[in-house]
């Protein structure tokens, strides 16, 4: 039997050069969007619905929705709530419906749409991930969602360790493959003191949210694998 192949995106920019179609995706917005998607399903939030434009989050909104609205890693006005992991495990909104507009996560999930299948990864489910891949034997593209089109680094270390739990039953598709799981092979000890390095925790450390990036690195918190079933992502039954 053939392993099914694993391949990376490094950026929704170059989502052109992967073929999707029949394939899984796995989208990965580390810092922070899907951390928040994986945080909120896991603490009972019913379903999330992501979406590209704030208009269409303010439209949900009206209809009773809980609205999660983050740009340039600020929460917009008008919102119930940003993009904070925290936010999302708020017993209040154990058992409501969430409409989430993000500036990298949903605009990674409305673009690989091709697939047979979205799932949401981040290190908070990273093993979780791993064993739904290996069940379902289906080949795969990770969705790095990097920053405004830009590669970085927290999304490819992720991207990295993901593809390390795959080896001997997934093939690699490509070199972005390797390059990512030599990274995270490199960095895994102290991940938190690399990724403190980046452009994008710069940017949030400016925020005062250290809190919200720590908890983002978090390995294996959760068990459960949310996956996109028509326009919401709720948590995969299989």
């Amino acid at each position: 039997m053939n392993k099914p192949t694993v391949e990376i995106c490094l950026s929704p920019e170059l989502l052109h050069l992967h073929q999707l179609t029949g394939k899984t995706v796995v989208v990965a917005d580390v810092l922070r969007a899907t951390s928040c998607i994986v945080a909120g399903l896991a603490s009972g939030i019913a379903s999330i619905t992501p979406v590209a434009t704030l208009e269409e989050g303010r439209q949900l909104m009206a209809k009773g929705y809980i609205g999660a609205g983050e740009r340039d890693g600020k929460q917009v006005e008008g919102f119930h709530i940003g993009n904070s992991p925290f936010s999302y495990m708020s017993p209040q909104l154990s058992g409501k419906k969430v409409v989430t507009t993000t500036t990298n996560g949903t605009q990674a999930i409305q673009k690989s749409r091709a697939a047979a299948q979205i799932i949401i990864g981040a290190f908070l489910n990273l093993s979780a991930v791993a064993l739904y891949l290996k069940k379902q034997r289906c080949d795969a593209v990770i969705v790095c969602a990097g920053w405004k089109g830009k590669i970085n680094l927290e999304d490819t270390l992720f991207a990295g360790a993901l593809v390390r739990k795959l080896e001997g039953i997934f093939q690699w598709e490509d070199d972005a493959v390797l390059a990512a799981g030599e990274l995270y092979a490199n960095m895994q000890m102290d991940l938190h003191a690399h990724i403190s390095r980046s452009s994008h925790y710069q940017r949030l450390a400016k925020l005062g949210i250290k809190e919200d990036i720590r908890f983002c690195l978090e390995i294996d918190r959760f068990s459960i694998v949310p996956i996109v079933v028509g326009e919401e992502i709720v948590v995969s039954q299989n």
